[in-house]
């Protein structure tokens, strides 16, 4: 009788056991609301691009790229939200769990590698989407016209697809280096890239109003392609190809080198 009961409980446990896709949504959600209670997230995900946002409608630095300044300014803090979250916040949280044993631990969990990376990119899509709305109503507020030069299916349809790109080259290119460098080092390379790629890696700014020899070689930067795809299809109405090819080659081979070299503790 005690073997039955014992076996009678063990498949009971089974039948309620969460399946692979509930664990990892809601692994997701868990780490979408943690990096949204974090104060510093915050700062990095709205604040700052906000900011970014209105000095940059405010100053004449990025006259001349559309027929309003907003319009200029809104598809280049959309392709920096993407790399605030994916990039520097993802990096920056992976580090420090790394550090911890939080990352070991989960792994070892029911849960596993391949589930907890994709809670991850969960997580990262789940507060992008919400960075978009809040910055995205912000430009609309301040007279943005994102269907001004195109169909409006169209160019939602294309901005998907490059933030889709965005999220899954950077998020890449984030674990890639919090899983092979010190804690400190991945807060260190991530914000220095952050204020770096903000300013000059072709997000809020074209990489070819850079100037001389070093607009064309920051065009092949991940964030040059992400910017100048977003500005493509609110301010044109069309899909950069050669911007989607890159971000895609990018993601490949973040993506092969964090496979290759991460470590979990």
């Amino acid at each position: 009788m005690p073997e039955q009961s014992l076996k009678s409980d063990s498949s009971l446990e089974s039948s309620n056991a969460a399946s692979l896709s509930t664990r990892v949504l809601n692994q997701g959600r868990y780490e979408a609301l943690m990096m949204l209670r974090n104060g510093e997230q915050l700062l990095l995900a709205i604040i700052l691009p906000l900011l970014a946002m209105i000095g940059l409608v405010i100053t004449p630095l990025i006259d001349g790229i559309a027929d309003t300044r907003i319009n200029a300014v809104a598809p280049g803090v959309l392709a920096l939200c993407v790399v605030s979250t994916a990039f520097t916040g993802q990096g920056i949280t992976t580090g420090f769990d790394r550090r911890y044993g939080v990352l070991r631990f989960l792994a070892t969990t029911p849960l596993g590698k391949a589930g907890l990376i994709s809670g991850k990119a969960i997580a990262v899509l789940l507060v992008v989407a919400i960075q978009v709305i809040i910055l995205g109503s912000a430009a609309l507020l301040m007279g943005w016209q994102p269907f001004a030069h195109g169909q409006p299916l169209a160019v939602t349809a294309s901005a998907i697809v490059f933030v889709l790109l965005g999220v899954a080259a950077f998020t890449a290119l984030g674990l890639l280096i919090a899983g092979t460098v010190r804690p400190e080092a991945t807060l260190a390379i991530t914000n220095l890239a952050w204020v770096l790629l903000a300013s000059v890696g072709g997000l809020l700014l074209p990489a070819h109003h850079v100037g001389g020899i070093w607009g064309p070689l920051l065009s092949f930067l991940p964030s040059a392609a992400l910017g100048d795809g977003l500005r493509s299809a609110f301010l044109d109405g069309q899909f950069n190809v050669m911007a989607a090819v890159s971000l895609i080659i990018w993601a490949a081979l973040a993506t092969f080198g964090a496979s290759r070299w991460f470590k979990w503790d």
